[in-house]
This record gives C-alpha cells, sequence and structure tokens, in this order.
C-alpha cells in the first residue's frame, strides 16, 4: 500500500536506539536473579550502535548522517534499550511523524519524540537548516524519559547531521564540552510534554486506509500492573529491598516463565498442573491502585504461569492499569501476534463508567505496544483472530524478568485458515 502522503523522499535511514554495558550482560543478568535485584544502569545509550562522542573514548564512535540541503529524508527510529524510554531530537529541524509500529498514523509536526523499548517510530524531516548555520552541522540525541526510582542511565547519546557541501564535511567534530544538545529536547522527567506527545497519535481512519476499532467488545479484562516485594527464600541472600526480592505482576500474579512450549502443550492439548488458564480477568483485591503508600504496602505475589482463554474471534478488551506499590511507573506493555487500538487513556483509577464515555472509537492509535501513564491507565482493543498462545509483558526487560507478563490463548475458529497450523514435523522436541 503506497504511503497516504506524496512528499517526495530522498531516503530511508534506520535509526536504532541500544545499551550498552561495560561488563557482560549475562554476568549482570545472573547477579540479578542471585539476589534479587535490579540490573546494573547501562553504561552508555547508543545510535545504530555507537554511543556518541558524549562518552568517554567515544568520539570515533559517533553515528553521522550526510545530507544535502532542500531533500527530505524519512528516519526508521526503533527502541531497542532494554530498560529505558527515551526522547529523541534533531537540534533545529522539525520532525513530521507518520508512522506507528508499522500502522500509519495522521501527520503531525513535533520537536521530539518518545518512544518506548519495543516501540517503532518512522518521522519524516527536510533537510532545510545550513543558510541558518553557516557550518552544516546539527546535533542529534536521545536521553532517557525518567518514571522510575530505580537506578537508571541518566546519560545522552549524540549523533549529526552534516550538510553536503558545507563547512561540516571538512570539520572535525566539536569537543563534548562545546556540544550543545537540541534547545528542544525535553527534560528527563517531562511528563507533560509525553502526555502531550502521546495524545497526538490518531489513525488515519479513511476508505483507504480504514480503521478497523471493535466497538463494541466481548469481553473486558482489567490488569492491575505492580512491582512488588517477595519475602527471601532460606539459605539466600536478598539485596532488594528490606532483605527482600524484587518481583512484579499482572493481577498479583508474577509470571514463571515455564522450561518447555506452552503452545506446544495448548497444541497437543496436553495435561500438566505447570500452565493453566485460569488468570484473573479483574483485579483480586480493590483498593486505591494508585494512592497506597509505595513502601509501607505491599501485595505479595503468586508465582505461576496462568494465562486466559478467548474463542477466535473474541472482541477483546483490556484495561491496563498502573500501581504505586514501590513506586509509580510509565510501562510499556507488549503484546505478541496481534495490533490493538488504544481507545483511552487517563491518570488515576480507572472508572468504568466514566471513562468508557470518554474512548475514542473513531481514529485510535493502531499499535503493538502502549505505553500505560505513570500512575494511569490505559484500555487497548483486539480483534483476536490469530489463533495460537501470545505472551503479554512489560518491556522494560527488569520487569519482565521480575515475572511481569501473562498471556492469553486464541482458539482456533471453524474455517480452515482460522486454526492453528501444526508443528513442522522437524521440530526438536522439548
Amino acid at each position: 500500500m503506497p504511503y497516504p502522503f506524496s512528499t517526495s523522499i530522498e531516503a530511508e535511514i534506520p535509526i536504532i536506539f541500544g545499551e550498552w554495558w561495560n561488563l557482560p550482560v549475562e554476568g549482570i543478568e545472573d547477579e540479578m536473579y542471585k539476589y534479587g535485584i535490579g540490573p546494573n544502569s547501562s553504561d552508555a545509550y547508543t545510535i545504530n550502535g555507537l554511543p556518541g562522542s558524549l562518552y568517554p573514548c567515544s568520539a570515533k564512535d559517533t553515528f553521522i548522517q550526510t545530507v544535502e540541503s532542500g531533500r527530505t529524508y524519512m528516519l526508521r527510529i526503533i527502541n531497542a534499550a532494554l530498560n529505558d524510554q527515551l526522547f529523541f531530537a534533531i537540534a533545529n529541524h522539525t520532525l513530521t511523524l507518520v508512522e506507528i509500529d508499522a500502522s500509519y498514523t495522521k501527520p503531525f509536526d513535533t520537536e521530539a519524540i518518545m518512544i518506548t523499548p519495543g516501540q517503532t517510530s518512522t518521522v519524516l524531516f527536510t533537510a532545510n537548516q545550513d543558510n541558518h548555520d553557516t557550518t552544516g552541522l546539527f546535533v542529534m540525541a536521545a536521553r532517557p524519559y525518567l518514571t522510575t526510582v530505580f537506578p537508571f542511565d541518566n546519560s545522552t547519546t549524540v549523533g549529526f547531521l552534516k550538510y553536503k557541501g558545507t563547512m561540516a564535511e571538512n570539520m572535525a567534530l566539536p569537543k563534548p564540552s562545546d556540544i550543545v544538545l537540541p534547545h528542544h529536547l525535553p527534560r528527563m522527567e517531562d511528563h507533560a510534554y509525553a502526555t502531550k506527545y502521546v495524545s497526538q497519535l490518531k489513525s488515519i481512519g479513511t476508505k483507504q486506509y480504514p480503521c478497523n476499532v471493535p466497538s463494541k467488545v466481548d469481553k473486558r479484562v482489567i490488569i492491575t500492573i505492580s512491582l512488588n516485594l517477595q519475602d527471601c527464600p532460606a539459605n539466600q541472600t536478598c539485596k532488594g529491598y528490606n532483605g527482600k526480592r524484587f518481583a512484579a505482576s499482572m493481577n498479583n500474579q508474577s509470571f514463571v516463565r515455564p522450561p518447555t512450549s506452552i503452545l506446544e502443550w495448548h497444541y497437543h492439548n496436553y495435561s500438566s498442573v505447570k500452565y493453566s488458564s485460569d488468570f484473573p480477568q479483574n483485579p483480586p483485591t480493590v483498593f486505591d491502585y494508585t494512592g497506597v503508600d509505595p513502601l509501607t504496602h505491599n501485595l505479595n505475589p503468586n508465582f505461576g504461569t496462568k494465562l486466559f482463554a478467548l474463542e477466535y474471534g473474541t472482541r477483546l478488551e483490556i484495561v491496563l492499569q498502573d500501581t504505586s506499590f514501590l513506586n509509580l511507573e510509565n510501562h510499556p506493555i507488549h503484546i505478541h501476534g496481534h495490533n490493538f487500538f488504544i481507545v483511552g487513556t487517563g491518570f488515576g483509577n480507572y472508572d468504568v463508567e466514566k471513562d468508557t464515555a470518554r474512548y475514542n472509537l473513531v481514529d485510535p492509535p493502531e499499535r503493538n505496544t502502549v505505553g500505560v501513564p505513570m500512575g494511569g491507565w490505559a484500555a487497548i482493543r483486539i480483534n483476536a483472530d490469530n489463533p495460537g498462545v501470545w505472551f503479554m509483558h512489560c518491556h522494560l526487560e527488569e520487569h519482565t524478568s521480575w515475572g511481569l507478563a501473562s498471556g492469553f490463548i486464541v482458539k482456533s475458529g471453524t474455517k480452515p485458515t482460522q486454526r492453528l497450523l501444526p508443528p513442522p514435523e522437524d521440530l526438536p522436541e522439548c
């Protein structure tokens, strides 16, 4: 399907954000599991694998993109960082957002974007600033969007645009002390900017680019998202908080990743006590989700591998509710196997009667990863038409490792094209 805009694009440029640790990542993960702690903060953020010249000894490891004046470029941006949501901006340039998670959006201009781990965004920009800066060199930068009290990497990664035919072609990069970040790059705690940015995301919603959001639902599941503490097992040393281990949960269920395939278990209809389809579809305890004292209250989560099952074609609504156990946080929740529509978001506790009246059922954004607002909620709607077993988890890797995950089963339909395919004949046994 052609792009829903007529701009002539000179080139498509991948921009992949990542994180770098000076120590082996496997060892950091082992320490995390051993002591029930969070991982060490990364030592750098990267753009296309390069940390940029603000970090020690990294002047030669800086992403540089040459552009021509008057041309329009497409940036295909991916946040592949493990634990941090990021702001991104280019000095003196306006970005036009046109696509999120491989779904077109109503284009809008923005000074910066906010992108969570697992999300993708496509933006356009026109190289039209060389007349405003005779050097022809412009800084691009990414820094974290901070919504956590846990240790995090508070550094900034930079790259540069170089205009062809200007002084920049023969210039050395500026010293770190001389680098000026884009003035419109949001502050790390700029919640207002992040909220405003996300509110502008809309599906195109035309006949050529329809928005197939379910107008009615067959099932609504309400899921609380919590960071928890777990009592330290005997004969172990725990360093999470007050001698306990960090944990995380959905509806107070902390997901235990099984050693074998749940999809095989489902396909072969195995009888097993390892898995179950009785995940609680409402919070087991009703309370002031965003108002509890983060340190004096804690619900010890239950541990296991619980999912819930859906008939093929179910029009499903999932309401994801942040809680203030340990701390309020923006959680990027990703669902495998399906796109969904973000029909509503808000702050505080979700109110089914009041908040459903404010849903956007006309042109809500279509995504596969939603940032649940810090101290708030997000409502998503899914057409469950992809049979199989689908993982649902926080895209902050430390939270998933602590158990902030679940999953659901979409049963096969009646038609051949609606049925789960058999495993390949050469599939290794578990």
